[in-house]
């Protein structure tokens, strides 16, 4: 799949006249004849293509007057995979975006962010998504917004606080503007409302689907989760995929349950303003917004990797919530088992992790922040004193912001920083760019699950022969990574019973 791909309009006249969800999130259809703007597999009946305009964002429909639909209601299909598997400094800034930095920092607090001033920022973004990043903010907001009135019986006040409006006349203009209804009628119109929310800023639960691109296989992605989870951080219980979340106003904990047609998510926030950013998270965790069709096709091309794409295609990189969390369970999982990894990590969590409370299950700690590491006597760790020292190295630069890890990083700068640091060497640094930087392209030739079947297959074994194999696997050597893990009988192959 191409950037820009709105640009293309016969392309997009076929994607729409043949209602195709592959391209969900990818492109907007505004219809000039009605004035709203739809995902391509709208299940209306498709207008003339002289009537049609195509955009890249819904924040672009929007800036130019349009509604959105009532019937496929675009604003919550599938993120643009765009934004998860490019390094540039559009694809940076948008996820940062995702991640609520407009709103708590404001445009200037991004441009700092990216190292870029302001103005750069709104051109650039302007020029490909065709709205600035005020305006993608807004759109998100908007989002939230629908999403909170009709989910919650929160009061509209308390709403328009948690989505990140400065006034209930902003909210109030803003849904009217953009779903062509009141608040009072969106919640009127909604189908049912799960119980959840009160007037104080904590919540119960808030019950969300979560979209994705078919098709979607989960047996690596939850068994992968399930199968390293941290004791106390993390569990598998009853089908789902549980997990404390550290967020920028509280904490939070999740629950994630695949079904065939979507992820069901269970949040529970200590601060609703954190609703967005824990649900951008979960989506990036679990790898949502990739165009799984895209990827098994270049990966099909290799001969030896069909039989398996084919078998079970749709394969995501099981990702992460916290970068910084990954990375310090990236150097404790060093030459050691997966269940010795576990303990490390839960002596860490029992110790200098935050408590928080879970009715609902086992979960009992925030894991701990770089800061808090940062202060742990190199003689409690029960590790080798090489280990020690990246141990306590990496978690200093990460709490003095030396290293950093998060939407916003910069892959290839990122990469030669960790490079740097004792014991890091290509597998960890790849490990980390792979499930923490989220770099689609990242690969493992020395790991010995991958050599091993890559001779099982045929393919070539040693890191050089391999990774000149690989070369044609680009820019997805990080799902083929998926695919090879998958020939052995390991747990994160497999859905938890």
């Amino acid at each position: 799949m191409q950037k820009g791909m709105h640009t293309d309009t016969e392309r997009c006249v076929r994607a729409v006249q043949s209602k195709d969800a592959r391209f969900d999130g990818w492109f907007f259809t505004a219809v000039v004849t009605t004035g709203i703007y739809c995902r391509p597999s709208c299940p209306v009946v498709p207008p003339k293509p002289k009537n049609m305009r195509f955009f890249p964002s819904a924040a672009a429909c929007q800036q130019a007057g349009f509604r959105a639909c009532k019937r496929c209601r675009p604003d919550t299909s599938p993120g643009s995979p765009e934004w998860n598997q490019r390094a540039d400094l559009v694809a940076r800034a948008m996820r940062l975006v995702a991640d609520g930095v407009v709103d708590r920092e404001g445009v200037p607090g991004l441009a700092a962010r990216l190292g870029y001033s302001t103005r750069q920022i709104e051109r650039q973004l302007l020029a490909e998504l065709g709205a600035g990043p005020l305006a993608l903010a807004r759109a998100q907001r908007a989002q939230a917004a629908r999403l909170l009135i009709e989910t919650t019986p929160l009061p509209m006040a308390d709403i328009a606080f948690a989505a990140g409006f400065a006034s209930i006349r902003t909210f109030n203009d803003t849904v009217r503007e953009v779903f062509a209804l009141s608040p009072t009628d969106l919640r009127t119109r909604a189908p049912r409302r799960a119980p959840g929310g009160t007037p104080g800023g904590a919540t119960g639960a808030l019950t969300l689907r979560l979209p994705f691109r078919a098709p979607l296989n989960p047996d690596n992605l939850f068994g992968h989760l399930a199968a390293t989870a941290v004791p106390g951080v993390e569990e598998w219980r009853d089908g789902a995929y549980r997990r404390t979340l550290r967020l920028p106003y509280g904490h939070g904990i999740v629950s994630l349950t695949p079904q065939p047609d979507h992820i069901a998510c269970r949040l529970t926030l200590g601060d609703l303003r954190d609703l967005t950013v824990a649900i951008s998270r979960c989506r990036r965790m679990l790898d949502l917004d990739a165009d799984p069709v895209a990827i098994d096709d270049q990966l099909r091309t290799d001969p030896m990797l069909a039989p398996l794409v084919d078998k079970a295609p749709g394969r995501r990189v099981p990702r992460t919530v916290d970068e910084a969390e990954f990375a310090v369970r990236a150097v404790l999982g060093q030459q050691v088992s997966t269940a010795a990894a576990r303990t490390h990590a839960a002596r860490l969590v029992t110790a200098h992790g935050e408590r928080v409370d879970d009715p609902e299950g086992g979960l009992t700690h925030l894991f701990p922040a770089p800061a808090a590491l940062a202060s742990v006597d190199p003689e409690s760790l029960a590790m080798p004193r090489t280990r020690r020292t990246t141990f306590t190295t990496l978690v200093r630069q990460l709490a003095g912001d030396e290293v950093r890890l998060g939407p916003d990083s910069h892959w290839p700068e990122t990469r030669a920083r960790l490079l740097s640091l004792p014991g890091f060497g290509p597998w960890t640094v790849d490990v980390i760019a792979m499930r923490a930087l989220g770099d689609p392209d990242a690969f493992l030739p020395t790991d010995l699950g991958i050599r091993r079947a890559a001779q099982e297959l045929g393919l070539p074994s040693t890191p050089a022969a391999l990774t000149a194999r690989a070369a044609a696997w680009r820019p997805w050597r990080a799902y083929a990574v998926q695919y090879l893990w998958a020939t052995d009988s390991h747990p994160i192959n497999f859905l938890p019973v």
